[in-house]
């Protein structure tokens, strides 16, 4: 191997170093661990803190893996596999519903999609791989955060919150926000009515990990009429919305139980 490879190779072995330490650990033992003279290695050491894939504790004169380093591995631990998992899932629930799906993660306070399943003769959604949506306007963001303790959902949205709105719709408040998120609850599945795009609307079910935590949400997008939209439960969308929901609620239990999850 060479000097300039083996150079380009250092920070990834700080990083695979300090992924194997219980506790942070000093500079020293860092070099010793992956066999560079220390002056080198406080140099790699203070680049990678600047782009926060390690901490330093000044206190303790020690490092740490980083926010950076840590949302790195929480990427792969999360979306990889529900990526992998969920695109054929996602295939057969476009195949019975005849209609456009995706799957979604919570990123914040957005609605981070990372699969969409486009139904034939139907045009592309927003909702495409790596679009971020306002969590609080979509289906799949409702049910993740329908999931959540009440400090988490503080913390995210603390009573000052300002909701934002894409097409005039959607909560306006904190109070109407926690209402809607009581009604996911009580119902088992979320619902957004043309508040991501005039003329569509979507349901959610939760996707569950081993631990029987929600960590995504399955949805279906359809379009609506304008009669739909002013009685949007009235009789001639029951059947639509049973089938869909009955579709979404066996992809979604499919999907969790590949994560592991057993009810």
């Amino acid at each position: 191997m060479s000097d300039t490879t083996d150079s380009s190779l250092r920070p990834l072995r700080i990083l695979s170093y300090l992924a194997t330490q219980a506790n942070p650990v000093p500079a020293a033992q860092i070099a010793r661990a992956i066999g560079t003279p220390r002056s080198s290695t406080f140099r790699l050491l203070r680049g990678m803190q600047t782009l926060g894939y390690v901490t330093h504790l000044p206190e303790l004169k020690t490092y740490a893996l980083g926010i950076a380093a840590l949302e790195i591995g929480q990427a792969f631990g999360i979306h990889v596999p529900l990526a992998r998992f969920g695109r054929p899932v996602l295939e057969r629930l476009v195949a019975t519903v005849g209609e456009s799906a995706h799957l979604a993660v919570l990123h914040g306070h957005e609605t981070l999609y990372i699969h969409e399943q486009t139904a034939r003769s139907r045009a592309p959604l927003v909702t495409a791989k790596d679009v971020r949506l306002p969590t609080h306007l979509t289906a799949s963001g409702r049910m993740i955060l329908a999931d959540l303790g009440h400090d988490q959902l503080q913390a995210l949205f603390p009573p000052n919150y300002a909701f934002i709105q894409r097409t005039g719709k959607g909560p306006r408040t904190h109070a109407e926000f926690l209402h809607q998120l009581d009604v996911v609850r009580r119902q088992g599945f979320a619902r957004e009515f043309g508040e991501v795009t005039d003329g569509l609307t979507s349901f959610a079910k939760p996707v569950r990990d081993r631990s029987g935590r929600v960590v995504a949400a399955i949805a279906v997008t359809h379009a609506y009429s304008i009669q739909a939209a002013v009685t949007p439960s009235g009789p001639a969308q029951v059947p639509l919305q049973e089938s869909i929901l009955k579709a979404l609620e066996h992809a979604a239990r499919e999907l969790s139980r590949r994560l592991g999850w057993n009810p």
